[in-house]
């Protein structure tokens, strides 16, 4: 009996202290998403072995696990990418930025538990996170608009610009969806801002299917947008309600401006085309926009050059 309590207690002695060498944490920049939204996860491994560690080395390192709250495991659709050979020496941290949402089917709403577990090979011993929660939900939709994009074959290939709007920690949201025809496959969707409940964004499209957007932040601040048909983000730009409100207006040309109120320059303007030392000047629309031309990078160009 004395020899079995010994040798239980010699087994704990060895696993214990090889469990507590690492410390496994899982980040996440917010707790609710909607459906296709890319999922951006940080794992932050901190080494207190007493030794230099080699990780990377191969996808078996890092692995995650996903279980929804009210649906059990979530089907797994791609290797998460992980590999990347780096060194963790004794007493540092090291963070490894993952997205999900291309790797497992996060398409129902619902609370999700993500998990991470590091393991070491040398060590033949895993070590894995406290379980996070995100949530998973869907928008509300404001508006949409089908559009063509060329391709090689001739005939253009329809996709749809979506506008939604999610509550999040009692904030109104605003998203854009960039989805095929029949808005099963997402290009992508991501968060332009905060909306204010009693003004619906105004949205139009230009002469080159590029989406013009214009929405209401704040109780005198606006966001101005101009996304591409592949989802990029050609111009973000800030306006304030003044003597007159920010508006979106087009000529014969299919050329769409934004007129009324006055441009504030901030630093996280699209593209940034004045030092971020100069964000709290003002430039206002009677010379910050002339008539814009028919793409986002010539009205940039005709903004930064009336900025001057």
């Amino acid at each position: 009996m004395r020899f079995h309590l010994l040798a239980v207690l010699l087994f704990a002695a060895a696993i214990l202290p090889v469990t507590a060498q690492l410390d496994v944490e899982i980040l996440v920049e917010q707790e609710q998403y909607l459906r296709d939204e890319a999922v951006p996860v940080k794992v932050r491994v901190t080494n207190r072995s007493g030794q230099a560690l080699r990780l990377g080395l191969d996808n078996e390192w890092l692995r995650f696990s996903l279980e929804g709250t009210d649906s059990g495991s979530v089907t797994k659709i791609a290797e998460v990418p992980v590999t990347g050979e780096f060194t963790l020496e004794s007493a540092q941290v090291a963070t490894r930025q993952v997205n999900l949402s291309p790797c497992y089917d996060l398409s129902q709403p619902g609370r999700y538990l993500i998990t991470a577990t590091v393991r070491i090979k040398e060590w033949a011993n895993e070590t894995s996170s406290k379980p996070r929660r995100i949530e998973v939900v869907r928008g509300t939709k404001l508006w949409e608009q089908e559009f063509g994009v060329p391709t090689d074959s001739g005939e253009p290939e329809i996709r749809r610009y979506i506008l939604q709007q999610a509550n999040y920690q009692k904030q109104l949201k605003l998203y854009l969806r960039l989805a095929d025809l029949s808005d099963n496959n997402a290009f992508r969707v991501f968060q332009m801002g905060p909306l204010v409940s009693f003004s619906p964004p105004e949205a139009q499209l230009d002469r080159g299917s590029e989406l013009n957007t214009l929405f209401q932040t704040g109780a005198r601040s606006f966001l101005f947008y101009v996304i591409r048909p592949n989802g990029d983000v050609a111009i973000r730009q800030t306006y304030d309600y003044t003597s007159s409100r920010p508006t979106l207006r087009s000529n014969d040309e299919g050329r769409i401006y934004v007129a009324g109120g006055v441009r504030r320059v901030m630093p996280h303007d699209i593209p940034v085309s004045i030092p971020v030392t100069a964000a709290l000047t003002s430039v206002t629309n009677s010379t910050a926009n002339p008539l814009p031309g028919s793409s986002a990078a010539e009205r940039a160009k005709n903004h930064g050059k009336a900025a001057k």
